[in-house]
């Protein structure tokens, strides 16, 4: 199933192609388009999830991480199949 990401970027409404097969989650791929190194929010990630009690904490890191680099509303949406 094709999926479409969309996000906001420094308020600015932005689409574009997703695949499992090339990015991680969505958040890299979103980063990737714009040109962002992840290379040390993927440390502090790795540390948060090494001490965090539940995924909650690591979903709360993310979101908070990439609303500092400029980054809102980022979701997958699938695409509907034509038929």
């Amino acid at each position: 199933m094709a999926r479409t990401l969309q996000y906001k970027f420094k308020g600015v409404l932005k689409q574009q192609p997703f695949s499992y097969d090339k990015y991680h989650d969505a958040f890299e791929a979103a980063a990737a388009a714009e040109g962002i190194d992840l290379t040390a929010f993927r440390k502090m990630e790795q540390q948060v999830a090494m001490t965090a009690k539940g995924k909650g904490a690591l979903k709360d890191y993310r979101r908070n991480a990439f609303a500092a680099l400029g980054f809102t509303e980022v979701v997958l949406l699938k695409d509907e199949a034509q038929s």
